[in-house]
């Protein structure tokens, strides 16, 4: 990979809070530019999101924005897990809906704050991430099951002000380690959690020059 030119790939979201913490993810990579979909102007259609894993949403979303552009693109899709929830009440890949509803900031933190509460005012919680690369429709890149998973941390009842857009849920989430407030911290994520990120597109853009090159 030391010779190939700078590739670019496009990053399957309009949350620019996202496309920024995927480029702080990747800045070691000086050989890939990190786009947004805002930066294109194409006719984006919204995907469907029907997948009941992470890895499911990344494959369907990823697949339709390349349906569009015929640009290397990826997506990335979550699922939150807490430890001692009942499986049916897992918001897995549906984070941010709730009983046939899509709650606001404001919402999400009161009702992930009533799990906590339920628990003593605070859970372990963790983020299961997975990513989708397309190439073309039959060059198909995806992460392995747990490569994207975050550090495990703690839903609190104690809330901030929310200080970053797109991540409502910082406001009220402290270290797994420390027990410190992730707003103690300036409000960053932890670095560990970019590691999978890096590793992820070093594995598949490995393979797609052998594939291109032939070797």
């Amino acid at each position: 990979m030391e010779n190939r030119d700078k590739i670019r790939l496009i990053y399957g979201t309009g949350n620019l809070a996202k496309l920024e913490l995927m480029k702080e993810y990747m800045s070691n990579m000086e050989d890939v530019e990190i786009i947004g979909l805002r930066e294109l102007s194409c006719a984006w259609e919204e995907p469907e999101e029907s997948g009941k894993e992470p890895l499911e949403n990344a494959r369907q979303k990823a697949l339709c924005y390349y349906r569009t552009c015929r640009m290397p693109v990826f997506s990335e899709d979550s699922g939150l897990f807490i430890e001692g929830l009942p499986e049916e009440e897992q918001p897995g890949v549906h984070v941010r809906r709730v009983g046939g509803k899509n709650l606001t900031d404001e919402e999400m933190r009161a009702y992930y704050k009533g799990i906590a509460a339920r628990f003593g005012g605070r859970c372990v919680a963790q983020y299961r991430n997975a990513i989708c690369l397309v190439f073309s429709e039959d060059e198909i890149y995806e992460s392995r099951p747990g490569e994207l998973n975050w550090e495990k941390f703690y839903l609190t009842t104690d809330e901030r002000e929310q200080q970053l857009e797109g991540f409502p849920l910082d406001a009220i989430s402290a270290d797994f380690k420390t027990g410190r407030h992730f707003y103690d911290y300036g409000g960053e994520f932890e670095p560990e959690n970019g590691k999978g990120s890096e590793l992820f597109f070093k594995r598949a853009l490995e393979a797609h020059d052998k594939r291109v090159n032939g070797k």
